[in-house]
């Protein structure tokens, strides 16, 4: 469990931040964008889970102590994937329950004839917002994996976390039946 006894220690203020292995690179590095992204998605995904999530609850917030895996993941630089007692990588079977759950939400949702736009009830506006933050983890992830080695594990979980929230946002229009379409070309 992790203890936090002060919550500043100034070893910021030069502008760095330290990682996982103990050490330092500068706030705005790739890395640090990643992992910055993923704490948005987060709590994009925290804000969504204010409304009434029904059934899903459990997932969402297991899906948010995942992103704090994943966190920890890309705080860890180096090659080694492999998870240990010390060391928090996403692993394969994360990745697995994200898409048995796509697939048992999507099961029951009116088939798509059109894209459609963010909204419609508010917790499903609420989790669109969180898709498209997960997305920009996502463009941030893979600008670190073009400069670093990251987990391909972590890389396939947030791809498919975005796919999740997708079909929970429709799931949480009435199944699909309240989603807004939209209309190409409309207002020419």
């Amino acid at each position: 469990m992790v203890k936090l006894n002060k919550i500043y220690t100034r070893t910021g203020d030069d502008g760095s931040t330290g990682l996982v292995d103990g050490s330092r690179l500068p706030k705005h590095a790739p890395r640090m964008e990643a992992i910055g992204a993923v704490d948005e998605a987060n709590s994009a995904l925290g804000l969504a889970a204010t409304c009434d999530l029904g059934e899903h609850r459990a997932d969402v917030t297991r899906i948010q102590n995942d992103l704090f895996d994943l966190g920890a993941d890309l705080a860890t630089p180096g090659e080694d994937f492999e998870p240990s007692e010390m060391v928090l990588r996403i692993v394969p079977r994360q990745v697995e329950y994200l898409e048995r759950a796509i697939d048992a939400i999507n099961e029951n949702l009116q088939p798509l004839d059109s894209f459609i736009l963010p909204g419609g009830s508010e917790v499903s506006a609420r989790l669109h917002i969180a898709r498209a933050a997960v997305r920009r983890a996502e463009r941030a992830a893979g600008a670190l994996a073009e400069v670093e080695p990251v987990n391909p594990a972590a890389l396939a979980y947030i791809n498919r976390l975005s796919d999740y929230l997708f079909v929970l946002a429709r799931d949480c229009n009435d199944g699909g039946r309240a989603d807004v379409k939209w209309v190409p070309g409309q207002n020419r």
